[in-house]
């Protein structure tokens, strides 16, 4: 089953102590979720870092596969918010989900101080 995303501009607002997960592809922020029962993902692909609609879609494609692949690893009490980096555009499928993997159980290991 594949989480609900983050949709408003409120929801995407992170604290300063919550954790952090970092890789070439992007980067991954937890807090606690807004619905406990319902957690979520919004992802952050700016006109900035990718200057084509083009670029942004195909980014946005990646990352939700790569969610989908490695959703058993993402705690159902946590909501996250993915920002997308340049370097996705050249990421394959095998490395983006182990980077995915990576990031994902970093952020396993940390806590969130509520």
């Amino acid at each position: 089953m594949i989480r609900d995303t983050i949709k408003r501009h409120e929801d995407f607002a992170m604290g300063e102590n919550d954790p952090v997960g970092k890789c070439a592809y992007f980067l991954v922020r937890a807090k606690p979720a807004k619905y406990p029962d319902d957690a979520r993902y919004g992802l952050i692909v700016t006109k900035k870092t990718f200057k084509h609609a083009v670029d942004r879609n195909r980014a946005k494609r990646l990352i939700r596969d790569w969610i989908a692949f490695n959703e058993r690893m993402m705690r159902p009490e946590w909501d996250y918010v993915f920002i997308i980096r340049r370097a996705i555009l050249d990421a394959d499928r095998t490395s983006g989900r182990t980077a995915m993997k990576k990031a994902l159980n970093y952020l396993r290991k940390q806590e969130i101080n509520e």
